[in-house]
């Protein structure tokens, strides 16, 4: 179970791979917009949100970039990622984001439980045939390690930890399952970016009734439109000034918010409140909402969410680049199990889905807010609308609060139908 050695990439200058990164956007994105033909068929069967992920996990697999050892992602998630939240929550309207709140929350339990179930039915499947790759004694034993991933899926890194501390796996099957949960969660999030590109398709099987995210995105951009006007410099630095300030607000209270309540109330290390970056997301989307109600609204008419975008989109690059397909091929037996589990949590979505007619919308946000924490729910949610992007943030809050709870329940199923 020992891991491969990671080798030297082929560039390892982070200003070198942030050009790389930026030149796929921009490749990506103008040729989407194209009036060519070939283009137009093109992103016709694959987003163009897909490829802005995939090409740079390709370089990462081909050993072009590591996303290990490159910098740009921790860059990303702690200054782009909340600058963005605050860009695209200033024209946030609460009122028509609350009325999602149903279907938006029903199907976020519904990945949960999916999540809670999905790794005891993965060993009970594999162990009728391979009773050896979930099996194990002591700190081997790969329920424990599985533990870990039912922690990072349902919460965060910060409860993934938890579930380490409490289970105690050996650090050679912590590797592994760090592993199975990047690359897992990583295709499951390409699935369903490219889904985005087909969401009519799915809600039509669905039959469902998108009434409610879709007023809300028409009443955002009749919004926009009347208070749009060409931006000037002075404009662009407010958005800039805003985006980049709220942040690193955010980060001066998070740096004195977590490590008090880890001293003073341990404990709560359970919910994720001792975690920086939880912090971080919920004081940068906090500030956000509140600047929704001053005349900081009005940025929206001058380009705030396509700054945002922007920002986002780049942490979708260096997302991207962390994802290694060649891990597979390292614990194959390891990555089965993490398969059938994220496939039982999706089956389940769609059972659901279907029952209570949710838009696609719900089903990919209800699962990435579990599977994939703040930074690609926001994702996912932005993708299908700027104005969207809290509702995955919201979740995923939600998400950290649970996940220790849930993770702790699943992993007690999931050692007692273990082969012992």
């Amino acid at each position: 179970m020992e891991p491969a050695h990671t080798p030297e990439p082929l560039i390892t200058n982070d200003a070198v791979v942030l050009g790389i990164l930026v030149l796929i956007l921009a490749f990506v994105f103008t040729t989407s917009s194209s009036d060519r033909p070939f283009f137009k068929k093109f992103y016709g069967v694959v987003p163009s949100v897909l490829l802005c992920y995939l090409i740079p996990s390709l370089l990462n697999s081909a050993g072009v970039i590591n996303g290990e050892v490159s910098k740009l992602y921790f860059v990303a998630s702690r200054y782009l990622l909340p600058a963005s939240l605050v860009l695209f929550t200033v024209s946030l309207d609460l009122k028509e984001i609350w009325k999602l709140r149903h279907k938006a929350g029903a199907m976020f339990i519904t990945g949960t439980v999916g999540i809670m179930i999905g790794g005891p039915l993965a060993i009970l499947l594999v162990s009728a045939v391979a009773p050896d790759v979930v099996g194990g004694a002591g700190p081997d034993a790969v329920w424990r390690g599985l533990s870990t991933i039912a922690g990072s899926w349902i919460g965060g890194g910060a409860n993934q930890l938890a579930m380490k501390e409490v289970f105690q796996p050996s650090p050679t099957l912590f590797s592994a399952m760090i592993a199975v949960d990047v690359v897992v969660a990583n295709v499951w999030m390409a699935t369903l970016l490219y889904g985005i590109g087909k969401s009519e398709k799915v809600d039509a099987f669905f039959n469902a009734d998108s009434t409610a995210v879709t007023e809300l995105k028409n009443k955002i951009e009749t919004y926009r439109l009347s208070i749009t006007r060409i931006p000037t410099l002075s404009d662009t630095m407010a958005i800039v000034g805003i985006g980049l300030g709220i942040t690193g607000i955010s980060h001066f209270f998070a740096d004195i918010i977590a490590p008090w309540i880890a001293e003073h109330a341990p404990y709560l290390e359970q919910y994720s409140l001792t975690s920086g970056f939880f912090w971080l997301v919920v004081i940068a989307t906090a500030l956000g909402i509140l600047l929704s109600f001053t005349k900081a609204r009005e940025l929206e008419g001058v380009g705030a969410s396509r700054i945002g975008s922007v920002f986002l989109y780049i942490m979708v690059a260096t997302i991207g680049m962390q994802m290694d397909l060649l891990a597979v091929f390292d614990n194959p037996g390891l990555f089965l199990v993490g398969f059938i589990w994220i496939a039982i949590h999706a089956v389940l979505l769609i059972i659901v889905g279907k029952l209570i007619k949710a838009p696609f919308f719900f089903f990919a946000v209800g699962s990435q807010a579990n599977v994939g924490g703040a930074a690609s729910a926001s994702i996912l949610a932005g993708a299908f609308h700027p104005a969207l992007a809290p509702v995955g943030v919201l979740l995923s809050i939600l998400g950290y609060a649970i996940g220790t709870y849930g993770a702790y329940l699943s992993a007690l199923v999931m050692q007692m139908v273990a082969p012992q």
